[in-house]
């Protein structure tokens, strides 16, 4: 699967150790940044993997800052993108599973990069079950969209 990924400066090195671990099994990882610990502005990333999703060049993302969080409200300015913070492999079921999200966000500073390549794992392997949570996401998604796409 190819994946775009991006992170700011405090996302990096868990981004490198995702990124080496999705690598090892097979995925095509485009890295969108950043490259160095230099301070970064955490919304121009999220910005690079929410196209990159929307314009259906990958159907998932995956953002690292130091929480997850800012880089999820950044992402999900963008019509069509659902990111979601997650900490655990429940969190990735359920959020792919019940509201399909397309861009997984960890925090660098809360989680460890075993635990979050485990919940990428289950993330990226979960399809979106549909049925009665269509007509949920179809409040969330932009006028004409398929529900869930």
């Amino acid at each position: 699967m190819a994946l775009p990924l991006a992170s700011d400066h405090a996302g990096l090195p868990l981004k490198l150790a995702l990124k080496a671990a999705l690598e090892a099994e097979g995925h095509t990882v485009s890295d969108l940044g950043t490259h160095g610990t230099e301070s970064v502005d955490y919304p121009d990333f999220a910005a690079k993997v929410a196209e990159a999703v929307v314009s259906g060049q990958a159907p998932l993302g995956i953002l690292v800052c130091g929480t997850g969080i800012g880089m999820a409200i950044a992402a999900n300015r963008h019509p069509g993108i659902r990111a979601a913070v997650l900490h655990d492999s429940t969190e990735a079921r359920l959020t792919r599973a019940h509201n399909n999200a397309n861009v997984a966000c960890f925090g660098a500073r809360t989680i460890g990069a075993e635990t979050a390549l485990d919940a990428l794992r289950v993330f990226l392997s979960t399809p979106y079950e549909g049925g009665r949570h269509d007509r949920r996401l179809a409040k969330l998604d932009p006028p004409g969209a398929k529900p869930g796409a």
